[in-house]
């Protein structure tokens, strides 16, 4: 499976269906917003570039990049702003424009704000998006976890986190290297003095991850429900083990491995480690559920925050051969069982978002 096959739903889906999303960039952006005073004491002419890594339909950072505005503006009311989205190829960069030209005056900097511009680029963080010596802040939230490729099949499951021996050594590899790629181009397109802050999900101390906080494991219900579809002879075998995720859960040393060693591509790049913590958002669909115990509106809150991001691997591993609509019925019919479980059982699940929140810096 490659990168160019993985999508978020699009029509602005995305962001409507992930508050938790948002709520992490919330979480996160205090990091780039008590910092932005220093990097802005100095009254340059050129523009203060901005880059969102991996921004999907960017609904879900406008919050924070209309705070940075408002800060950058406090400070310097004549100097041009620009904010580059960044994602892959097929991205829903539609909606993103959209969302920033159509949105009322109070939501939009664009609206807000003279002198303030919004590009796109549709390359992946594995590149380097940007030119070079231009980005005085990268931000990137609930991204990097997705690799560059598929280091290989998955044997009982669909997702690394069920995977062991060999496999999981494989995608661990993979993912390491990927890390030091995304750093290292960062780190091309950083000025010197300027400010990457990430939050990637992880697995912490605790060993728990994305929908592995409590009872119910997300990525065990989405195997089991998949596998099911195989004994029934809706899928194929062959289809079943051509799904995999092609992500990877990196630990707190997993992270940090490039910046602790001074002898490290990464270090000699001069990218420096400042602060890294892992940390729990609570599922807002969930916490809803436990104050208002209406568990059908929770399971049809629930299940489209899952499809928003899950939806294209499980379509891609159906045979091409297929007709697209009986594709789209199949996928259709597995989130609907997803649903179904969810009104059934709604105590026992819950997608807890688990990062590890990092904030970097170039040297001088």
């Amino acid at each position: 499976m490659s990168q160019t096959s993985i999508f978020m739903k699009a029509g602005g889906y995305y962001s409507a269906n992930t508050q938790g999303a948002k709520l992490v960039i919330d979480r996160a952006g205090h990091h780039v917003l008590s910092r932005l005073s220093r990097m802005t004491s100095a009254q340059l002419e050129r523009p203060f570039s901005i880059v969102d890594f991996g921004a999907a339909d960017g609904g879900t950072s406008l919050n924070l990049m209309n705070k940075i505005v408002d800060e950058l503006r406090n400070s310097n009311p004549q100097r041009e702003v620009l904010i580059t989205y960044t994602d892959l190829p097929h991205n829903d960069f539609s909606s993103l424009f959209k969302l920033l030209h159509n949105s009322p005056q109070d939501e939009s900097y664009l609206k807000r704000h003279e002198n303030v511009f919004a590009f796109c680029s549709g390359t992946s963080f594995y590149d380097q998006a940007v030119a070079s010596d231009s980005v005085d802040i990268g931000f990137s939230a609930t991204a990097m976890h997705w690799l560059s490729g598929l280091p290989c099949d998955i044997s009982n499951h669909i997702h690394a986190v069920g995977a062991s021996g060999d496999e999981f050594k494989a995608f661990r590899n993979f993912a390491l290297t990927d890390w030091e790629n995304i750093l290292l181009n960062r780190s091309r397109e950083l000025v010197a003095g300027g400010l990457l802050v990430m939050a990637n999900f992880c697995i912490d101390e605790q060993g728990r991850y994305l929908g592995n906080t409590g009872d119910v494991n997300m990525f065990d219900t989405f195997n089991a429900l998949w596998k099911r579809l195989v004994e029934t002879g809706v899928i194929t075998e062959q289809e079943y083990h051509s799904t995999a995720f092609p992500q990877f859960y990196k630990t707190i040393d997993d992270f940090r491995a490039p910046f602790d060693d001074p002898h490290s591509a990464v270090s000699k790049s001069g990218l420096r480690l400042q602060e890294i913590y892992t940390d729990i958002t609570k599922c807002p669909y969930r916490a809803q559920f436990d104050l208002d115990s209406q568990a059908d509106a929770f399971a049809d809150a629930y299940v489209p925050t899952l499809r928003s991001w899950s939806e294209s691997v499980f379509l891609g591993a159906l045979d091409s051969s297929r007709p697209v609509e009986q594709r789209r019925k199949i996928v259709d019919d597995f989130y609907a069982s997803y649903n179904e479980l969810v009104r059934q059982e709604p105590s026992r699940h819950s997608m807890d978002y688990v990062h590890a929140y990092m904030v970097v810096v170039k040297d001088l």
